[in-house]
């Protein structure tokens, strides 16, 4: 028995991943009011075997989000398998995917409050949510295809089996760190291709910044370390009844070091207690 419980705030994707888990054979339920989220649970284990997915967000009852982890836990003891999946972005895309549109925010609607303010607000009544999320995505550089793409891919594989869905990405700490990560390591003390004219251009995907990377003894001392780190943790976590395990490798533009280790980590580590996904944020 498996039940999915998709939150976030306003405008981050939660409609796409319902769609997505509609897709994936879920039965989905729009904003159910979270009392009744028990008596759902409990019906669950005595009907049809069907995978259900709630999305839950601050259209439902706000003095009763607060209760939302206790309400959780009882569902945990009743033995049904959950799954908590909270979306965010940074403000600025939010307030621009509402200017796109054009749609209200549930929370302005009939309070008056500007939509700036109603973004802060609903981070503060979701808070009980987003602090119990087994997997958090930050959706701030997705278009709607391209969350489209990434959301089928991680749901999709957990939905397959029990097995760990583990995402390494790149990223670079000028554009701000990722929301999304379990792990961040800071690669920017290694040597960088960046200071090199002539590599500048290229990424860590390149053979060019590959050669020269596979040089440095920096470079090759920090990718055994995180392999070593990687291939310890994993059976560990996926033996804990983890669902969902992101690593974010960061260096300064997300351009050639943390592109050049992910790359090597996702063709190096031992992905036997894990399906291994990996992305470049800068490289979308």
């Amino acid at each position: 028995m498996k039940l999915i419980i998709v939150s976030g705030r306003s405008g981050a994707g939660k409609t796409v991943c319902s769609h997505i888990l509609e897709d994936l054979g879920f039965r989905c339920i729009d904003n159910l009011p979270i009392t009744m989220l028990e008596q759902l649970a409990t019906n669950m284990k005595t009907t049809q075997n069907t995978p259900t997915a709630v999305s839950i967000d601050v259209r439902n009852q706000l003095d009763q989000l607060k209760h939302f982890e206790d309400i959780l836990n009882k569902i945990r003891q009743n033995a049904i398998d959950v799954e908590v999946i909270y979306l965010d972005a940074h403000d600025e895309s939010l307030l621009r995917r509402f200017s796109e549109t054009r749609r209200r925010h549930p929370l302005s609607t009939n309070t008056g409050l500007s939509l700036a303010d109603a973004l802060q607000q609903e981070t503060i009544l979701l808070e009980p949510l987003s602090r119990c999320a087994d997997l958090t995505v930050d959706t701030s550089e997705f278009n709607l295809h391209q969350l489209r793409d990434f959301m089928r891919q991680r749901l999709g594989q957990s939905s397959s089996n029990s097995t760990l869905s583990v995402l390494i990405q790149s990223f670079g700490f000028k554009y701000g760190s990722p929301k999304d990560s379990d792990f961040i390591f800071d690669v920017r003390c290694l040597s960088n291709p960046y200071w090199m004219p002539h590599l500048r251009d290229y990424t860590g995907k390149d053979p060019v910044i590959i050669d020269y990377l596979d040089q440095q003894d920096d470079v090759q001392h920090m990718l055994g370390d995180l392999k070593r780190f990687i291939n310890t943790w994993l059976e560990p976590f996926s033996l804990n009844n983890r669902s969902y395990l992101t690593i974010s490798i960061g260096c300064t533009g997300g351009m050639h070091r943390s592109v050049y280790l992910v790359e090597k980590l996702v063709s190096q580590i031992n992905s036997t207690y894990c399906n291994l996904q990996h992305r470049h944020r800068e490289l979308l």
